[in-house]
This record gives structure tokens, sequence and C-alpha cells, in this order.
């Protein structure tokens, strides 16, 4: 009998919780060789076939941690001449970075462990470099007036998710829900018009011109229902597409809000809208008064690259852009009528978020309920976060982002 011991490594472009996220899962069919593959003894067992191969494999889960992102597995049937097979899959961190080991230490006679050592070298390379494509981000423009850029994921069959930013963000905020829901489904982030790479259009923007944005990138990835999560201002958004075209949505996922100023008091929408102008006014830009923003949306506990990430979506944001959304924002043209939204609904708020606080999303919650025209209505309050909870806990956010999906939004 000869040992033998295959390692393979792979960089990823995507953090080393979302890509653990997928390969945790000891009976996820992800492969690219897989025929099909089928959980026994409640996921301890895992049996599959491989494409052009008549044989039935048979591999047992030995070993498991989440907190060193490791599994190890063991040979059970279908490697024929073979004394051991041991495998072993562990995903490390190297700058924001995943870091794929995939190894195999097994014995055979020669020269058939020569062969398995190449198959499986094989094997490993194909896996490894699936879930490099599975993670990669493609950046995009929509055509139209005006071009809208976008973030997507690889193509999935079913409906698009697409995520919309808040009034002091951009698309790039979302990447680890893109990195997070790419195995499972198509997704993009749009820049709204005026924001990072989409130009504003030649009029002001009002709330029918970013529903239609959203159907020409609907159109763009010829995608016929489309799920939103929209983010404050995108929230604000997304339920105004629910108003207009509910037939064409497939969810709503709705963070820090939703109604906006749809409902409130013309003197409050006055008020906030020349307080929101008075410092464009007195010649400052959104750079000038960013870190004030970000001290009132940043949780206590915000960390370091939060608050970071939070100051440059603000500071980046033109002075022209800033004074449009606004505008907008202050000049709703109607009060949401929750009986339209037909939909599976969840909403999201921070812990500590003062924009939009548990009691008050709950309250919207209750009255989206109470129409009762939505066949699933969830409402989750993400731990530690203020307003910005896709960033301030993204692990959480994206667990309850993917359970939506994956249960009630299957293709």
């Amino acid at each position: 009998m000869a040992e033998h011991k295959v390692q393979c490594r792979r960089v990823v472009d995507a953090p080393p919780e979302v890509v653990w996220a997928l390969l945790q899962d000891f009976c996820a069919a992800w492969h690219p060789h897989l025929e099909w593959l089928k959980p026994e003894k409640s996921g301890q067992m895992r049996v599959f076939k491989v494409k052009g191969d008549d044989t039935i494999y048979r591999e047992k889960l030995t070993s498991f941690s989440n907190s060193d992102r490791v599994l190890r597995y063991e040979h059970v049937e279908g490697i024929c001449d073979i004394d051991f097979y041991r495998g072993e899959c562990r995903v490390e961190v190297n700058e924001g970075k995943s870091v794929i080991h995939w190894f195999a230490h097994f014995s055979a006679p020669e020269p058939r462990a020569a062969e398995i050592a190449e198959g499986t070298r094989l094997i490993f390379e194909a896996g490894l470099g699936a879930l490099s494509e599975i993670f990669v981000l493609k950046d995009e423009k929509v055509i139209g007036m005006p071009l809208l850029a976008v973030s997507s994921t690889v193509k999935h069959e079913g409906p698009l998710l697409l995520f919309l930013h808040g009034i002091g963000g951009n698309r790039k905020n979302w990447r680890s829900q893109l990195y997070g829901v790419a195995p499972f489904c198509q997704a993009a982030s749009l820049d709204l018009r005026g924001y990072g790479e989409s130009p504003l259009g030649p009029d002001q923007s009002r709330v029918d011109d970013y529903c239609h944005d959203i159907l020409r990138v609907m159109q763009h990835f010829v995608k016929e229902k489309v799920v939103l999560c929209g983010l404050s201002y995108g929230s604000w958004i997304a339920t105004s597409f629910a108003m207009r075209f509910p037939d064409q949505l497939a969810g709503l996922i709705l963070c820090g809000g939703c109604t906006g100023m749809s409902e409130a008091p013309v003197e409050e929408r006055i008020s906030f809208f020349k307080a929101r102008q008075k410092p464009l006014d007195e010649g400052k830009s959104p750079k000038d008064f960013a870190q004030g923003v970000v001290d009132i949306i940043a949780g206590p506990n915000a960390s370091g690259p939060v608050r970071q990430e939070l100051l440059a979506s603000m500071a980046a944001i033109p002075g022209t852009t800033y004074r449009d959304a606004v505008w907008c924002f202050t000049h709703p043209i109607e009060r949401f009528d929750f009986t339209k939204i037909t939909c599976p609904v969840l909403m999201m708020t921070g812990a500590h978020d003062k924009l939009a606080s548990p009691s008050e999303i709950r309250g919207v919650v209750e009255r989206i309920h109470a129409a009762g025209q939505s066949p699933l209505v969830q409402f989750e309050i993400i731990s530690d976060a203020g307003h910005v909870c896709n960033l301030e806990n993204s692990e959480q956010f994206n667990y309850h982002l993917l359970h939506f999906m994956g249960i009630h939004l299957k293709p």
C-alpha cells in the first residue's frame, strides 16, 4: 500500500463567512461534476453520482467546526482498491478574502494510488474553480436615460433580487449581501440615479422615475419577477414600486423603514427639506457634514471599518444628487395602501436604529399584516446595529435574507 496526500488551494474574492456558509453544508450539490447528490442519516452521510460515471459514492462527515471553518469527511463506498480515504475542507481569511484549502489523505496499492491522486486533484481544482466563479461580481451599465450602474452575481433561474441603497449610500454597500446570495439566486445592486456611477436624469427625480428604473434593470437581466431589498430611502422606493407593479413583485425586503415621509404632515416635510437644504445653500457639500450623519445613523458599537464605509459613502454624494433625492423624499405623491402588497414581506431594522426604531417598524409590520393581502409578513431586529443594519451586522442580516429567499421564494 502507498499513502498519498493531495493539497489544493484557491483565493476567492469574498468574505470567509460567506464562502463558509456554502461549504459548511456537507450535502450541498454545488460541485460542477455532480449529476446528483442526496443526504443520508440526517445529513451526516452524502451519496452522489458523478457525471459520466455509473458508480455510486458515499462519504461520511467525521468532524465539523463553524468556529474554525473546517469540515472533515471519509470515504465509505465507491472508490475501488482503496484502504482509506480522508478529506478536509478549510476556509481561512487573508486581507478580507477567503483562502480555501482542500486536502485528501489516502492509501491504495500502486499504480492505482497515483490514479486516485490525479483524479482527486482534478475534482478539487474543478470544485475550487466553480467556487471562484460563483463569487465573482460583475459591474455593468443598464442602457437608457440615464445610464444605470449595477453590480451583479452569476445568473440563476427565478426572480432577480435587487438591492436599493439609502439616501446616503451607493451600490457598494450591498457587497456582503451580493456575495451571500450568489450561490442561490441572481442578484444585483443598483446605483440610484445621481449616485456612484449612475448620472442624474435631465429633470428632478420623482418616485415614478425610480420605479421605471427598476423595470429597466429587470429587462436588462431578462427577469419577469423581482424581489426588492431596500434600505431607508431604497425601502421607500421599493414600497412605491409595490403600489404600482404588484404583479411583478415576488417579494419585498424592507430595512430601516418603508413609509418614508408619505405619512408625515406637510409642516414636518417642509421642515425636513429646509434643514437638509440649508448646508447646501451655505456652500457646503455632503462631504462637509458626512461625519455628523454617520454619528446619527451608526450604532453605538459600529466598528471602525463600518464607520469608515458609511463616511465614505456619504462624502461621495454630489451636492446636486443630495438636493435631488431630498426633494423627492419630501414630496411623496401618495399614502401607501398596504392592501396592494400581495407578495411575502420581510422587514428588518437595527436594534439601535434612531431613524426607524424597532417599535416603529413593528407597527408597520402589524399594519401590513392587518391589510391581509401578503401571504407572509416577517419581522426581525438586527442586534447590535444602527440604521444601516446590513453593514453593521451583515452575518445576521444575511441569515434572515437567505432564509426568506430560500423558504418562500424558491424558483
